[in-house]
């Protein structure tokens, strides 16, 4: 069972529609689930027609501080402040309160009154599934507004769909990870197999594309990248090209921008199953992403 990864070094390029696509061709041929582990904003589900997930669960991935009584005790208290990265710390009549919304659960506050400050368990997301009407599972999860520990609901999402995978005998898993560089993005690209990098030609764009691209070359994983909607701009597009072929990158693909994407998202079907003729250049993106993997054929 192999993961490809499908990121973007900025939002608004493209990416979900692109995941929604090859997830939609590629359970053709395969066995295959997909996790939405743009856990902020996930939307991949709405592009199968999705509106509501089943059997949710309610998860503990992050802490928070709490002050309790023997906070008294301690002599460090006005030090409570000046430890506090996040600025979650005040005093009132000489006694720390913490705000919630600032807390990050790093416990450096605990460090300095053990006693008086305890380290609570906090329900931060859900996480959830269902079956598309393509016949494929799909898992995702949704972070509380508001609240932190981004990556782990990640790694949450992820381990449910490797469950259901392995229950079925899925071939792959298709990941669609969040735009940046961040924590969520790093838990979508550990332990993939390959990586798809999607950019827009346009100088904000590739700049955010070069700064992922350092993410996974840190994990040491196979990528490609795909320019979308490179008829906006061709002599940008052509640019990212050149970028691509002097540093060895594989271009997997170059899709057009057009009002059928438009379309898609309002009728919450991937653009494949709304023009045909999208099917050939997405084939083409599969057929490039399995000769680039550096190992073994990612799938027959």
């Amino acid at each position: 069972m192999k993961t490809i990864t499908i990121l973007s070094g900025k939002g608004g390029v493209g990416k979900s529609s692109v995941t929604a696509s090859l997830a939609v061709l590629l359970a053709k041929k395969h066995k295959i689930v997909a996790a939405d582990c743009d856990v902020d904003a996930p939307n991949l589900g709405l592009l199968f027609g999705i509106k509501k997930f089943k059997n949710l669960e309610r998860v503990s991935t992050n802490y928070k501080a709490f002050v309790n009584k023997k906070i008294k005790q301690c002599k460090n208290v006005k030090r409570l402040i000046s430890v506090c990265a996040f600025h979650a710390i005040s005093l009132d009549k000489g006694m720390p309160v913490i705000n919630k919304f600032l807390c990050e659960g790093c416990g450096a506050c605990k460090l300095l009154c053990s006693e008086g400050i305890e380290l609570k368990k906090v329900e931060n997301a859900k996480v959830g599934e269902t079956k598309t009407n393509y016949g494929f599972y799909i898992v995702s999860g949704q972070i509380k507004v508001g609240e932190s520990g981004s990556g782990n609901v990640v790694e949450v999402v992820k381990e449910r769909a490797r469950r259901i995978a392995q229950e079925i005998k899925a071939d792959l898993i298709i990941v669609d990870s969040s735009a940046g560089i961040g924590c969520p993005v790093i838990a979508s690209i550990r332990n993939s197999d390959f990586v798809v990098a999607i950019t827009e030609p346009t100088p904000s764009a590739l700049h955010d594309l070069k700064r992922a691209l350092k993410v996974v070359e840190h994990f040491k994983i196979s990528y490609g990248i795909i320019i979308n909607k490179y008829d906006l701009n061709k002599k940008f597009a052509k640019k990212i090209e050149n970028f691509a072929k002097k540093h060895k990158i594989p271009t997997l693909g170059r899709i057009p921008y057009k009002k059928d994407f438009v379309d898609a998202i309002i009728k919450m079907k991937p653009v494949v199953e709304i023009n045909p003729k999208y099917k050939k250049i997405f084939e083409g993106i599969i057929n490039k992403i399995n000769k680039n993997y550096n190992r073994n054929p990612l799938f027959n």
